[in-house]
């Protein structure tokens, strides 16, 4: 199915708009040729841009049933477009079929899930006739929101990951500037097609693409009162000296863990490895990079995890029998491969892999690493599992503890008190017992400690993220 890229791309004041600044060129990431081009937004647009949304915050009449209806009606859209989406992820993040369309099946519960926590945000009762002389006073709270939210998004969930955040603050009542990544604008292009055709007002929704002092205007500008931002920690560091005392939510980078114990039934982990290590190309900031193994099992799990990474298909996501497609670009499949090429000059094992092609790095899996190559210290963010042997729990504990990363951990282990152990000591945002670092359902909290960020994504947290918390007495006598 050919994807085609709107010149118009720019959402403003309800109006799709031309750029007046810089083109952007999407690729197919696979074929690395031009999908199309359109222009970036300019700093006067992207100013008109947010006091739009300003402006529609404060003369905004929606109640919590408008929104909730908004966004079911959104998420029916996005299902009945689902073709459209598949093929423009296939092309600008090149995406597997079946990636594209997990993808897709997510985004629309991300919506579903807003749309109902729209009509059931509230506030609490406060017993303050409990407290001394405080007779014939009642309080409750209120939760309202905050204004306008700058969402910034990345190119490795380039849908479901912007209606994590564009859906809890519209449901919350606020107004949204979207900032998707350049590399994979056309899915949040469509999902605004579909939040528009929905009725959301006109002004409460922008889209604009930027780069460089325009994207660092729409940080300085005090009209925005919340940020939340996914991509990598060195970015958020920026983003979050911007923000001063305004409220953000980072999810940041990641190095993450998978810990298979002596007792671990490799015959269900195994398979949940493999594919946690390598969809979407192994980056996704919960993909398996560190598969850390007791010593015991080590020679058995390379044995029998070797072979089921080597049956997964690499090559053209527009294949309908690919597993594992190409990475963002050329550059990071570059650099991907010169990790590989620096672990394996000093002494470590590819049981599977090979060449690269263009931007393809086929799946990898390596052994014997230590935390000198930068493939056991950094995060790889490709296709590349690396197995670690250790001989105790609470050396393998230590072991993803020593990172300055902490989103999610993976345990394999029947023993509970093991679980545990794990589940209390792991200096993580996410512990998940005989699932993969990767296990995530949309509805969960998810979000990272230490240098993987904080605040939380999924649309009953988010809401809350987005919205501050009013006091109100009312005294009787």
């Amino acid at each position: 199915m050919a994807v085609t890229v709107r010149a118009d791309a720019l959402l403003i004041e309800g109006t799709w708009t031309r750029g007046e600044s810089e083109p952007i060129t999407v690729l197919d990431k696979y074929h690395l040729t031009p999908v199309g081009t359109f222009a970036s937004a300019s700093a006067e647009q992207a100013t008109r841009l947010i006091a739009a949304a300003d402006a529609a915050f404060r003369q905004s009449t929606q109640t919590p049933y408008d929104r909730g209806a908004v966004l079911d009606r959104a998420a029916a859209l996005v299902e009945a477009r689902a073709a459209d989406f598949v093929a423009a992820m296939q092309a600008e993040a090149g995406f597997t079929r079946s990636d594209a369309a997990g993808e897709v099946a997510r985004c629309v519960q991300t919506l579903k899930l807003s749309a109902e926590e729209a009509r059931r945000l509230a506030g609490e009762v406060v017993p303050i006739a409990g407290a001394p002389r405080q007779a014939g006073r009642f309080a409750f709270t209120l939760r309202v929101p905050l204004g306008v939210v700058l969402a910034i998004t990345p190119f490795n969930s380039p849908l479901n990951t912007v209606a994590h955040k564009v859906g809890p603050a519209l449901a919350a009542g606020n107004a949204v500037v979207l900032k998707p990544a350049s590399a994979t604008p056309l899915s949040a292009i469509l999902l605004c097609e579909a939040l528009v055709a929905a009725g959301v007002p006109a002004g409460m929704l922008s889209l604009v693409h930027s780069k460089g002092s325009v994207t660092a205007g729409l940080l300085d500008d005090p009209r925005v009162r919340f940020f939340a931002f996914t991509g990598s920690t060195e970015v958020g560091r920026t983003i979050q000296r911007a923000a001063g005392l305004r409220r953000t939510q980072m999810e940041l980078g990641s190095i993450a863990f998978t810990i298979l114990c002596d007792d671990a039934d490799l015959a269900k982990a195994l398979p949940k490895v493999a594919g946690a290590g390598y969809r979407k190309a192994g980056q996704v900031c919960t993909s398996v990079q560190m598969l850390l193994v007791h010593r015991s099992i080590a020679d058995a799990v390379e044995r029998r995890l070797a072979p089921l990474v080597a049956a997964l298909v690499a090559g053209d996501p527009h294949d309908p029998a690919t597993e594992v497609g190409p990475v963002i670009s050329l550059k990071e499949a570059e650099r991907i491969d010169a990790w590989i090429a620096e672990a394996l000059a000093r002494g470590a094992r590819r049981l599977v892999g090979g060449a690269r092609r263009g931007a393809l790095v086929p799946p990898t899996l390596l052994a014997g690493i230590d935390t000198e190559m930068r493939v056991g210290c950094c995060e790889i963010f490709g296709p590349v599992v690396c197995v670690l042997p250790f001989d105790t729990l609470d050396e393998a504990i230590a072991r993803v503890n020593a990172t300055p990363y902490g989103l999610a951990s993976g345990i394999f282990t029947n023993r509970l008190l093991d679980a545990l152990k794990a589940a209390e000591r792991l200096e993580v945002g996410g512990v998940h017992i005989n699932e993969t670092s990767s296990s995530r359902v949309d509805l969960m909290p998810y979000g990272g400690s230490k240098e993987s960020g904080f605040g939380r994504e999924g649309p009953r947290y988010t809401l809350h993220e987005m919205t501050e918390e009013r006091i109100v007495t009312i005294a009787t006598q």
